[in-house]
């Protein structure tokens, strides 16, 4: 997959699966991200979709990470200054499915993506919110995993 950039919003620390702080971590950023109204402030949109990323690992998926959620832009885009940027890298990636009632689809599918040999690059993984998301009782989310 070819590198793009996203516009959003990003965690302002670092988080970790340990002790659930991920999910409380995330569930923040996505409550701000939709009381900031972020969708609505990114310019020039290239879709309707929103990227949830985990990137910047320290090891690991059980190591710290950074985490940023936002839209795809073009890369030159000029961006107002309250939003956030990233650059996702050039890599190959493994897609996966999450299919259910959300957010336990998505929790699922990391958990069989952690269970799993995957050969996990650790660069950017992301998971990609489309139309097909907008249903929490039979949603379907893109998950992409970095892989050497």
């Amino acid at each position: 997959m070819n590198a793009f950039k996203l516009a959003g919003l990003a965690l302002k620390t670092t988080t970790t699966n340990e002790n659930g702080q991920c999910a409380r971590d995330c569930e923040k950023l996505w409550s701000d991200f939709a009381a900031g109204n972020y969708f609505s402030l990114i310019p020039g949109k290239l879709s309707n979709e929103v990227f949830a990323v985990y990137h910047n690992y320290e090891g690991d998926y059980t190591q710290p990470f950074s985490y940023f959620i936002g839209c795809k832009v073009d890369v030159d885009a000029i961006l107002p200054k309250e939003l956030d940027t990233i650059v996702i890298p050039e890599a190959r990636y493994q897609k996966f499915e999450a299919k259910g009632t959300m957010p336990q689809c998505v929790v699922d599918t990391w958990v069989s993506i952690w269970n799993s040999d995957l050969p996990r690059a650790y660069q950017a993984d992301f998971e990609v919110y489309g139309e097909k998301s907008q249903d929490w009782n039979n949603a379907e989310v893109e998950v992409y995993i970095s892989v050497h």
